[in-house]
C-alpha cells in the first residue's frame, strides 16, 4: 500500500497566503489561510478599533480570503454583515489578484455599553451585530458576467457559526469553518495582529471517491479538534497543522496564493461617485472654499476636489 501524500512543504512557515487542499481518496476538500504582517496587521492598526471589534474584523477578512480561494474568475469576494448592534456594518473583501481590505462601522457609545456589561469579555455575535443579515457577494471584473449574492439571518455565537449557517442554507454544502485572531506581544511592548482560518467541505461522491458520508464524518471530527492557537501560532505552520490532522489519509495541496494589503480606491472612482450626487448633498459636504474632502473607509486615504472641478 502506498504511503499517504502530505505536501505540507508547499506552505512553508510564512504568512499572508491562502491555499486549497484535498484529503486524498475522500470526498473532502478544504482551504487554509494565514494573515500576518503584510495583510492583517496594517489593516487593523490603520483603523485602531477597540480590541474585540478588531478581532471581529480580522475574522471577517480571514473568511473572505478563504472563500476567495475558490473563485473561478477574475473578481472579488465580499463578506458583509449589517445589523442593529454596535457594529452596524462589517465589510471584508478579498480579490483574485490577492488584494485584501476591510473595515467596520462602529457606534462607540453602544460598544462601550456592551463592554461594560461583559466586563471586558468578548461580545458574542448577537451583542456585536444585533439582528440583521450576513451576505456573501461574488463580483466578476468582467461587466458581461453577472454578480451573485446570497443573504442569511445573522445567527450563532461566532462568525464561524454564521459562516457555517450561510454555507448550509445558500450552497447546501456541509461545511466546517474555523477562524482565529491573535494579538501577539513583542519585546518592547509592540503588538502585531495575526489570524488563521480553515474550512472543509463535503463534495459529491463519484466512482473514485465512492460514498461520501463516512470520510466526511472522519474529517469533520478531526477538524473540530483544531484549537485557536494552532491557527495563529507563528511556531506552528499551516503545513504542520494539516499534517497533524490528516497525515493518515494524505493531503494534496494546490500552490498557495500570496495575499497583500491593497485597496482599490482611486481619485477617479471617488470623483465619479461625487458626480452622481445632487446639488443639495454637495453643498452639505462642501467646505468654506466650496471644495469637498472625502476619505476611503477602507484605507483611510483622503482625497480633495476643488470647487472648480466639482
Amino acid at each position: 500500500m502506498a504511503e499517504p501524500t502530505v505536501q505540507t512543504h508547499l506552505l512553508g512557515a510564512g504568512d499572508d497566503f491562502v491555499a486549497t487542499f484535498q484529503i486524498e481518496d475522500t470526498s473532502v476538500r478544504g482551504r487554509i489561510a494565514r494573515l500576518g504582517d503584510g495583510v492583517l496587521d496594517p489593516i487593523l492598526k490603520r483603523h485602531d478599533y477597540p480590541r474585540w471589534a478588531a478581532y471581529l474584523l480580522g475574522e471577517a477578512v480571514t473568511l473572505a480570503v478563504l472563500v476567495s480561494a475558490s473563485l473561478k474568475f477574475d473578481g472579488k469576494v465580499m463578506v458583509q454583515a449589517q445589523g442593529e448592534g454596535p457594529v452596524s456594518l462589517l465589510v471584508a473583501e478579498a480579490r483574485s489578484d490577492g488584494g485584501v481590505r476591510g473595515y467596520l462601522r462602529l457606534n462607540k457609545e453602544k460598544w462601550a455599553f456592551v463592554e461594560k456589561v461583559n466586563k471586558g469579555q468578548r461580545p458574542h455575535i448577537p451583542q456585536a451585530l444585533g439582528r440583521g443579515v450576513m451576505a456573501l457577494m461574488l463580483q466578476p471584473n468582467d461587466p458581461a458576467q453577472q454578480p451573485w449574492q446570497s443573504m442569511v439571518p445573522i445567527e450563532g455565537a461566532t462568525l464561524s457559526d454564521c459562516a457555517q449557517m450561510w454555507f448550509s442554507q445558500s450552497e447546501q454544502v456541509p461545511t466546517r469553518v474555523r477562524l482565529a485572531v491573535a494579538e501577539v506581544s513583542e519585546p518592547g511592548g509592540t503588538k502585531r495582529w495575526r489570524s488563521g482560518g480553515a474550512l472543509i467541505q463535503q463534495v459529491a461522491g463519484d466512482d473514485t471517491r465512492g460514498a461520501t458520508d463516512e470520510p466526511w464524518d472522519n474529517a469533520r471530527h478531526l477538524f473540530d479538534t483544531i484549537e485557536d492557537i494552532e491557527l495563529v501560532d507563528p511556531d506552528v505552520s499551516s503545513g504542520t497543522l494539516l499534517f497533524r490532522l490528516f497525515h493518515e489519509n494524505g493531503v494534496r495541496l494546490e500552490p498557495p496564493k500570496a495575499l497583500t494589503d491593497k485597496c482599490t480606491c482611486s481619485e477617479e472612482k471617488l470623483f465619479a461617485t461625487i458626480s452622481q450626487m445632487d446639488k443639495g448633498e454637495l453643498k452639505a459636504l462642501a467646505d468654506a472654499d466650496g471644495g469637498i474632502s472625502a476619505d476611503c473607509q477602507f484605507c483611510g486615504r483622503i482625497y480633495r476636489f476643488d470647487a472648480s472641478r466639482i
